[in-house]
């Protein structure tokens, strides 16, 4: 194995939820760089490790965000190959929308380093304790011009999540962006499948420790563009379960 390494971890959604596994990384780290969103983690990151520099300097208005990933990852991996022990630091989960840290990841081993993402709390966990929601019934995730591009096969008798509605088919960096024109298209494509009545969340996971999340509750006929933001996340509500099998339950040795 080839000298550097490199560890990719998260912050959560706020500092209350940085483990103590991604605080040793940082801390233990000889070369750091972060993409956080908001000063005081990015502060907190400096603080741990001096040794920190941001990633934001990769994005510029109307950039396309593809070749700002490439540039994150080349920064990433030009300290990795320096033989240093590097810790790269996202905003929520770093396996979680976050296309540089896998690309890292990937050269990194194929390059002969060491290198593993960490665990952390993501915008979906969240969801599923503010939301009350059961994931183990049956939950599909997707974002959203990915759900749109490849027209996505989903179950609607389980849950469907759907990140990044206010970007969606914009692959540029925008973040005053107020005018979402692919949402219009989503939820077209959506009521192929779900009445204009069904119940759906715009929802935004709370993003200090004392403060709360956004839960808007509408129909999918109802969802007004202008309370959408670029972390606004859809929660749509299941149909109704299916009845149980009855071949499978008498396999199973379950009675009804």
């Amino acid at each position: 194995m080839k000298k550097g390494s490199l560890y990719l971890v998260g912050t959560g959604i706020h500092l209350n939820h940085m483990t103590v596994e991604a605080r040793d990384c940082i801390e233990d780290a000889e070369k750091v760089f972060y993409l956080v969103a908001d000063p005081i983690t990015a502060t907190w990151i400096l603080r741990m490790n001096s040794d920190a520099e941001s990633l934001q300097t990769c994005y510029s208005p109307g950039k396309d965000r593809r070749l700002s990933y490439r540039e994150m990852t080349e920064r990433i991996m030009t300290a990795v190959r320096d033989g240093l022990k590097v810790c790269a630091v996202f905003y929520g989960h770093p396996a979680v929308l976050v296309t540089s840290s896998h690309r890292a990841l990937k050269q990194a081993r194929e390059e002969g380093f060491a290198a593993r993402i960490c665990p952390a709390i993501s915008a979906e966990d969240c969801l599923f304790a503010d939301l009350d929601i059961e994931p183990g019934r049956g939950c599909q995730t997707f974002e959203a011009t990915d759900f749109l591009l490849h027209s996505r096969i989903f179950d609607p008798t389980c849950s469907l999540i759907l990140y990044q509605i206010g970007i969606i088919g914009d692959l540029t960096c925008n973040p005053d962006k107020t005018e979402h024109p692919g949402l219009a298209v989503l939820v077209e494509q959506l009521l192929r499948t779900y009445e204009p009545s069904h119940p759906v969340v715009l929802y935004e996971a709370s993003q200090s420790p004392t403060g709360t999340p956004i839960i808007n509750h509408c129909t999918l006929a109802t969802i007004d563009p202008a309370t959408v933001k670029l972390i606004t996340t859809l929660y749509v509500y299941p149909l109704p379960s299916r009845e149980a099998d009855p071949v499978m339950l008498e396999k199973l040795g379950i009675k009804r």
